[in-house]
């Protein structure tokens, strides 16, 4: 997957937005609600990567599961995997992992209490 495709699929999520808070080389797919990034894509190694928030328990299963995903990098590694975009890993579950950050970071629906 290019650069181009990850970013119109991230921006495919209603509220979403593009930015580079870190500058050039670092592109984050944001909420408009709350600003949250739920995908920060960024180059290592020779690799495109993006680090996406992910459940801890769900993290292992993933890092287990597939050689592309990786603790996160410049990140809290309990919360957030860095996936490497240009590997093996079916982009079935690429999205899935992209839906899931995007779910965990999105803004808190608020309640009106009954009066």
């Amino acid at each position: 997957m290019t650069i181009e495709e990850f970013i119109e699929h991230g921006l495919s999520y209603p509220g979403s937005y593009e930015d580079q808070p870190f500058g050039e080389g670092w592109t984050a797919i944001r909420h408009k609600g709350n600003q949250k990034i739920f995908a920060l894509i960024f180059n290592r190694d020779g690799h495109l990567c993006v680090n996406l928030k992910c459940d801890p328990e769900r993290s292992d299963f993933l890092r287990q599961a597939f050689k592309e995903v990786q603790p996160g990098y410049h990140m809290n590694k309990e919360h957030w995997n860095t996936v490497i975009l240009d590997g093996e890993l079916p982009e079935e579950d690429l999205h899935d992992m992209v839906r899931h950050s995007y779910e965990l970071t999105r803004p808190k629906r608020k309640f009106k209490e009954d009066a």
